[in-house]
Order: C-alpha cells, then structure tokens, then sequence
C-alpha cells in the first residue's frame, strides 16, 4: 500500500471512530436513566454485611428496593432500630414489620447422651468427616460437633457447647443462613422467632434402636401427635412433623409425655421439655465403641 492510500484509510478510520464516539455519547445522555441519589444514603446506612438475610443479594440491592418502595427498611434484620429508623425518615415511610427468624438445630445429642460408635481423626471438620464414612457417630443423623457452622458465621451467633452442641443466640443471629448451608446433615433451618414448638431431632430410627444411640433422640412413639390439637402433628418417616402454617399452637401440651424430650417448647427463658422427659445427668462424654 502506497503512501497516500495508508493516509486516506488512516483518516477514514480516524473519522469513522470519531463519528461512532459521537453518537454513543449522543445515546447516553440522551438514553441515561439518572440514579436515585438516596441509594447511596440508604447503603450507607446499611451494615454492609452483604449476608442475604433480607433475601437480596446484597446491601446495594436492597437499597435500590427500599428507595422504589419495593421493601421495607424493617427487612433489613441486621440493622439496629436507630439505623432502620434513619432509612425510614429518608425515604418518607415507616419502617415497616418484619417477622425475625432465626437459626435452628434439629439436634440435641451431644458427646454426653449421643454415642460415638468410632474414633474420627481426619479434618476435624463436619463435612470432612461426613465424607469419611459419617463421622463415626452411632447417629448417622445427629450433629457431628465440629463447628463449621460456628466457623461460618460472621455475627458470633452460634457457640458449641460442652458437648460439642452449637448454641444459637437468637438476640445475634440474623438468619444470613450460612449455617444452613454448611451443614452437611442438614440440621439447620431458618424459622420465625414466633414458633415455640419444636423437634430436636432429625433421627428416622425407632423404639429402642434410636434411644440406644442417643438418649434424648425421638423414637417414633407418637404421644407427641396424640396428646397436641388435632392436624398440629402428623408422624412421618418416623418424626413428628409440625404444621405451623395452618395452627395457632398457643401451649405446650405436645411435650408432656416425650420420653426422651425430643420434643420442646422454647420460652423465652429457656428450653422446656415435657414432665415425662427423663433428666439428662451425664456430664461427660460416653465411651467411644
């Protein structure tokens, strides 16, 4: 290509990019659609955490929700009141309701009621030792006490107990659902404060086969579903199911008679288990084997 031919392809070149530039800058301020300033003020007072708990992706996307009146700043269940309170008067609106909901285990066998059939000595991890034959605990359903959920949570909702139990305070936890998701039993779910009836317990075994590794396991015997108003529980694949949707359970006649207080009520002092339920006494681990 000769001298005067690269010139003239260089200048249309130059001309045709030029050109293309203009009209993309063109489009976009004739196209922008301007941003709600009040995203950025509403993000910012938001924690940051980023943990899904208001079932957004993020803190930025709930922003965007709460200033088109989509959610309310309530659904933000991490924030404190006084941060809530600051979203509302900018965005004009009340801070809404939002029904809390907190993590909880459907375990209570500890190393003290719960047999360990052999000694694990892999990756002192609960998905580590699910994938190493279970664990080695007699329960093949029960919780495994290595913590990953207490590792995983970034608000310092969840302590293992002496027992190797995790503990979940409802006051910190915001229901993000991490420990739910690295559970590999699946013992976790996220479940309104306002529910008071509850089966620690996710054991399938029976009778004598389940109290024998682990004495505070539900052993399928149904007094639970006898004894509570009728369409509350329904037994299936041998556990007691709650219908919470459907019933208004206002006490706590459904405990009474668990023998082993598989079945409890969570007051707001505590844990309450029926007068049947035998006392748990042991202090120390059982005997592995």
């Amino acid at each position: 290509m000769d001298t005067q031919a690269f010139l003239t392809a260089a200048t249309f070149m130059a001309g045709l990019g030029g050109g293309l530039a203009g009209v993309l800058a063109l489009a976009n301020s004739r196209l922008r659609v301007e941003e709600d300033p009040r995203i950025d003020k509403v993000e910012e007072l938001l924690p940051g955490n980023n943990c899904g708990a208001c079932g957004e992706p993020g803190c930025r996307a709930f922003a965007e929700k709460a200033v088109g009146g989509a959610i309310a700043p309530a659904a933000c269940t991490v924030s404190s009141v006084d941060d809530l309170e600051a979203v509302a008067l900018l965005l004009g609106v009340g801070v809404g309701d939002a029904q809390k909901r907190v993590a909880r285990l459907a375990c209570a066998g500890g190393c003290n009621v719960a047999r360990q059939r052999v000694h694990y000595e892999g990756t002192q991890t609960c998905q580590a030792a699910t994938l190493a034959g279970g664990g080695g605990k007699g329960c093949s359903w029960g919780c495994l006490g290595f913590g990953d959920c207490d590792k995983v949570c970034d608000f310092d909702a969840i302590t293992m107990d002496a027992f190797g139990i995790p503990i979940v305070d409802e006051e910190k936890c915001t229901a993000c659902g991490d420990c739910v998701e690295v559970c590999p039993k699946d013992l976790f779910s996220l479940q309104p404060i306002e529910r008071k009836l509850w089966v620690a317990c996710k054991n399938e075994a029976t009778g004598d086969d389940a109290e024998s590794e682990c004495a505070v396991a539900c052993t399928a015997c149904g007094l639970c579903a006898a004894d509570a108003p009728p369409s509350v529980i329904a037994m299936k694949n041998n556990l007691p199911r709650i219908n919470y949707d459907k019933n208004e359970i206002t006490d706590e006649r459904a405990i009474e008679r668990c023998p082993t207080g598989a079945i409890v009520w969570l007051s707001d002092t505590g844990t309450v288990k029926g007068a049947a339920a035998k006392s748990v006494v042991r202090k120390t681990p059982l005997p592995t084997g």
